[in-house]
């Protein structure tokens, strides 16, 4: 396969792999408490993984300001150093946080807060734009979310941004941004268990990249089975919007292990890893797809980077997943 993908309409190459760095923003809460970060991080163990991407080959990293309350930008920012012209950077804003508690403290979908927030993002990145804008708020209303779209087609015409798009699973509201002529992306939740045949049917009509959240079912796709999670990990009290996991905390739920292995064989084709088949699968799925695995350790971005030699399933597999899994 092609290594690389076009990110939009205005043919901005990225690697047909990028790389999520919502863990490594390490960990950060709701205003009750509730988790919202993958555990406690190792700072420098996650400057050496990204390094170690991009080493391998992956040019796009996507984060959020609010990831780490602003901490996955400053490590992202530290790690690509000097390489910062060399790969695709994609931020998202919307959600308000205090860094001093790490904790988040509400939703801001006014168009003077995204330029408040792209200041920072900018700061904290350390550069003078941001490749990919996108808006956090998943649920914003249509006649706010034109008024954001907007609001980013002044940031392209500053030179702030290059393009943006909506992390949103509604692709009515993706729509809404897509009449703006740099909207270039949908992010989505997108993996073997969870298709989106709806959004991707619209990033097909109308050109846009479709980037791929939770591309391997929060660990699930990944091999994770059984095992305490730290109490600062979202997966030990899932909310509502997170799958997968059992609500009351005892970890994956065995409905969705039952079915990963159901198509285990098929994905580990090949010599490939789950997560490595898991990443295929997204591939052979659509040619607009560019998954985003998270990771915090150089362990994990070998891993998942190692997926790119070996490139998409067949399509003969992709019709033998679909009927294992009753689709």
């Amino acid at each position: 396969m092609t290594t690389t993908r076009t990110l939009g309409r205005d043919g901005m190459a990225v690697s047909a792999l990028g790389f999520g760095c919502w863990a490594i923003g390490g960990e950060h809460w709701m205003a009750d408490g509730q988790p919202v970060g993958w555990g406690k991080v190792d700072d420098d163990e996650s400057v050496r993984a990204v390094r170690r991407a991009f080493d391998l080959g992956v040019t796009f990293f996507d984060t959020a300001d609010s990831y780490g309350t602003g901490h996955s930008e400053e490590i992202l920012g530290r790690a690509l150093g000097k390489r910062r012209d060399e790969v695709v950077l994609a931020t998202k804003w919307g959600n308000v946080f205090d860094p001093d508690t790490r904790t988040l403290t509400g939703t801001d979908d006014t168009p003077e807060y995204a330029r408040r927030a792209l200041t920072a993002s900018l700061r904290r990145l350390g550069t003078d734009r941001v490749d990919l804008y996108q808006l956090h708020i998943s649920d914003a209303g249509p006649e706010r979310a034109a008024e954001l779209r907007d609001a980013c087609e002044e940031f392209v015409r500053e030179g702030l941004v290059r393009a943006y798009g909506w992390s949103t699973d509604d692709p009515e509201r993706a729509a809404v941004f897509a009449e703006g002529p740099h909207c270039a992306a949908v992010q989505h939740a997108l993996n073997v268990l969870q298709d989106a045949p709806r959004t991707l049917a619209l990033c097909e009509r109308l050109e846009l990249a479709s980037v791929n959240r939770s591309p391997l079912a929060m660990g699930l796709l990944a091999g994770r089975r059984e095992g305490t999670l730290d109490a600062g990990d979202i997966r030990s009290r899932p909310p509502a919007w997170l799958p997968g996991y059992a609500s009351d905390g005892s970890g994956a739920d065995p409905q969705w292990l039952d079915r990963i292995d159901a198509v285990r064989s098929l994905l580990t084709s090949d010599g490939r890893t789950l997560a490595q088949g898991s990443l295929a699968w997204l591939w052979a799925r659509s040619p607009r797809t560019v998954p985003i695995p998270g990771f915090r350790t150089v362990a994990q971005a070998e891993e998942n980077a190692g997926a790119i030699e070996k490139g998409p399933l067949t399509t003969g597999q992709l019709a033998e997943i679909d009927r294992l899994l009753g689709r």
